[in-house]
């Protein structure tokens, strides 16, 4: 006997609402931003052929000035409030990876319920450039001089877009709030587990600090400090004082000239030769 037809309940869907909140950081500790150069971006499109003994002599490992500028990241217009910026994908990221540490919350579920509506975030505050050593990523883990901007004080204003039906505003403060402590953004951040750059904490839109800054790291101090750089510690000083004055001293000395010897001289430097091999080496002197 067949089996009466149950009727399916019909799939009831709750509406999506999207919410937008303005936040407000400031720097806890210095922020390194780290950009992938044009010539490590040339390189990976086109990797360069091997040198010859030349070419690696005249060639410089580092330039460290330039090194400084093309690791900031750069509007090119003059329409933003400043000149540097960091991608919002590392405030996005930063919140999805301390869900892993907060009880109730998941990364892949903060990833996907919120999101940094800005591309590329404004950062306020003052470059300088930082040299220091680092450990490469060969085998032997060579020693190598890294060159880098840092901002000692620094802010940013970016917008946050959640599904306001599935997690409420205060979470969403509370994940931004606990990622400034325990996650960070730039380069040398807590998460890494070593350094702890980049370190920020949530503050209202008329906090002393924030407008301090705001009012002092604009756009055009950003140039001019892109432009002429402080040092940020003595070693960077130093450091790069010492590459200056040494790079000047080796294009003041003149190359040792070679003068090739003329045909002439060819038979008596070989008689020369033969007498000194006639005498097992030594040298012959005149009487």
């Amino acid at each position: 006997m067949k089996s009466p037809k149950t009727q399916e309940g019909a799939v009831s869907i709750t509406e999506i609402e999207l919410t937008r909140m303005q936040f407000h950081v400031v720097g806890e500790s210095p922020l390194v931003p780290h950009a992938v150069s044009l010539k490590a971006r040339q390189q990976l499109i086109e990797p360069p052929g091997k040198k010859n003994e030349a070419e690696k002599a005249t060639t410089k490992k580092h330039e460290p000035f330039d090194e400084y500028r093309e690791a900031a990241y750069q509007f090119v217009d003059d329409d933003q409030p400043t000149r540097l910026y960091m991608p919002g994908a590392a405030f996005h990221s930063a919140m999805a990876t301390v869900a892993i540490d907060m009880v109730g919350a998941k990364k892949a579920q903060v990833g996907r319920l919120t999101t940094v509506v800005e591309e590329m975030v404004p950062v306020w505050g003052v470059p300088q450039i930082f040299s220091t050593v680092v450990k490469s990523s060969d085998i032997r883990r060579t020693p190598d001089i890294r060159t880098l901007p840092i901002l000692p004080k620094w802010a940013a204003v970016f917008t946050v877009s959640f599904v306001g039906s599935l997690i409420k505003t205060a979470s969403v403060a509370n994940l931004l709030g606990a990622a400034g402590v325990i996650i960070g953004i730039g380069d040398g951040r807590p998460e890494k587990g070593k350094l702890a750059n980049g370190k920020f904490k949530v503050v209202s839109e008329d906090d002393p600090e924030l407008l301090s800054i705001m009012k002092s790291g604009g756009r055009k101090p950003q140039d001019e400090a892109l432009r002429e750089p402080r040092f940020y510690n003595l070693e960077t000083e130093r450091l790069l004082n010492w590459l200056v004055a040494e790079r000047a001293r080796r294009h003041a000395t003149p190359p040792r000239e070679h003068k090739p010897r003329s045909p002439a001289a060819a038979p008596a430097i070989a008689a020369k030769a033969a007498g000194r091999k006639r005498n097992g080496g030594a040298k012959t002197s005149a009487t």
